[in-house]
């Protein structure tokens, strides 16, 4: 049971497909290379380590499903390289689920409800905290959740001094409780996050969990350097880390 594959949910609105989710190993196992890269058809079956028919058949199927597409490979027509024609929702981890404390009334009154917390704080964590106990993963729906709040952010905090724009963002996510951060600029912007409003009461997982505010960095410095940038988060509550840490780096080369 533990070795099992997470179940995989994608939607595409193209054509009202929907929500489709993916249960069959080897679809996963291909959906999990092609998130990755685009590849041929040959490559595909050569990582899978399935006969070419079996790998044809659960192709078709997912191409039917509308969540993977093919081009003609430009050098030789004779060849397709697949890739995902889908959004990414989540996944499911059936071998994951177990009753975790952060759910429990005990902890929820002692750390949320008697600390004078906001209510919508106790609804978030809640929510999340029997997501992971259920072992479903959102992750990349908060993300793109975070990009819409972002963006909509975006002209209440700008100012065309960075340093100002920073020093706005700290202010709104004092003012709303949402943390206190702090920026080192350089080459790549480091932002430090304590009382971190998304994670810091949420189990120890030993993974990143912060996506709705990686969602939100990630709009405002697209939108601040009008240009693409790359949020990752580095140091996390839920790693057991104290603190969360995003580093903010440009995604276009400088060729000068």
């Amino acid at each position: 049971m533990g070795d099992e594959k997470p179940i995989q949910i994608f939607s595409n609105s193209e054509n009202n497909i929907g929500v489709n989710v993916v249960k069959s190993p080897v679809k996963l196992t291909i959906l999990e290379m092609l998130r990755d890269s685009e590849m041929e058809f040959d490559e595909i079956v050569s990582n899978t380590g399935k006969s070419k028919s079996t790998v044809s058949v659960h192709l078709k199927s997912l191409r039917e499903l509308g969540i993977v597409s093919y081009k003609i490979h430009p050098e030789d027509n004779r060849k397709k390289i697949f890739y995902i024609n889908s959004k990414y929702l989540g996944s499911v981890n059936l071998s994951e689920q177990k009753e975790l404390e952060e759910t429990q009334k005990d902890y929820l009154i002692n750390n949320i409800i008697n600390d004078d917390g906001d209510f919508t704080v106790l609804l978030f964590h809640t929510l999340r905290s029997m997501l992971i106990q259920e072992g479903i993963n959102i992750d990349p729906v908060l993300q793109a959740t975070g990009n819409q709040i972002g963006k909509s952010l975006f002209d209440l905090l700008y100012d065309d001094n960075l340093e100002i724009f920073l020093d706005n963002i700290a202010k709104f996510w004092k003012n709303k409780g949402l943390g206190r951060v702090s920026f080192e600029i350089g080459d790549i912007i480091k932002i430090t996050s304590k009382d971190c409003f998304e994670c810091e009461l949420l189990p120890k997982t030993g993974k990143p969990a912060c996506f709705l505010d990686t969602g939100i960095f990630e709009a405002l410095f697209s939108e601040y350097f009008n240009s693409p940038v790359s949020v990752i988060e580095i140091q996390c509550y839920t790693m057991g880390d104290g603190k969360c840490v995003f580093e903010v780096e440009p995604l276009t080369l400088n060729t000068n």
